[in-house]
């Protein structure tokens, strides 16, 4: 799980500074001990709330010890979390409904994030524009706020065109109902909160792809993911083929 705090941080800290932790993704230990690839559901760390409330969020990957491969292809696949929130024409947005049968790249975010968020829709949008136009029309990409008190409709809708591209979807909703969605995916996220003057938004940073043949989420992309591996990826993604 991510922590990422409002304003930057100092120039000169290190990936273990305070208000940022690398983000974490559930999987079989021993897998994990294979690839070095970890993971976390649930609030602050808690797995055992997620477990209990039957999300079905462990991640168990396949692909062996490829450290060169950006993409974690997973052997249980994420369904497609079943929300309905408002998009940034303040209009209902059903997750499935609208993105059923396409390709789809799922990330939960804020706006006020210093640097993972729009670093992570800025490479997107980069491999996106390598696409030919027809791919470019069927890929979709969803933000998700974390913080959806400050980020109105409005708010995304100014951010994700200068951080992303304007064909992004960006949805907000009650901070209850996206977490659940998240955690749907595996995705940990808690409550934005104050914390000397600053807010503190805290939430993992992975991209879930999302199957157009299956609607299923076989493939997920951490932090690090650069424009370049998104573009190398997209094609096949866009087929409904794993990297």
């Amino acid at each position: 799980m991510s922590a990422e705090k409002n304003p930057s941080p100092k120039p000169g800290d290190g990936p273990g500074r305070p208000g940022r932790r690398t983000p974490l993704i559930v999987a079989a230990v021993a897998i994990v001990a294979a690839i070095g690839v970890t993971a976390a559901v649930g609030l602050g760390g808690n797995d055992d709330k997620s477990s209990a409330d039957g999300s079905g969020s462990v991640a168990v990957v396949s692909g062996g010890d490829d450290s060169t491969r950006a993409a974690t292809v997973l052997d249980r696949p994420f369904t497609k979390p079943g929300l309905v929130l408002t998009d940034t024409k303040g209009q209902k947005y059903d997750l499935r409904e609208r993105t059923k049968g396409k390709p789809t790249l799922i990330y939960f975010g804020y706006t006020h994030c210093p640097d993972v968020c729009p670093m992570t829709m800025s490479n997107i949008a980069i491999a996106k524009k390598q696409l030919p136009k027809a791919d470019q029309d069927k890929l979709q990409v969803v933000f998700v706020t974390t913080d959806p008190e400050r980020d109105t409709p409005a708010e995304l809708a100014k951010w994700l065109p200068a951080a992303g591209d304007p064909s992004f979807t960006g949805l907000t909703g009650s901070f209850s109902t996206i977490q659940a969605g998240a955690r749907q995916i595996g995705i940990g996220i808690d409550p934005p909160k104050k914390e000397n003057g600053n807010v503190i938004s805290m939430h993992g940073a992975q991209v879930i792809a999302f199957s157009p043949t299956t609607d299923q989420g076989y493939v997920l992309y951490g932090e690090d993911t650069s424009a370049d591996d998104y573009a190398k990826d997209l094609p096949k993604l866009i087929k409904g083929e794993n990297p």
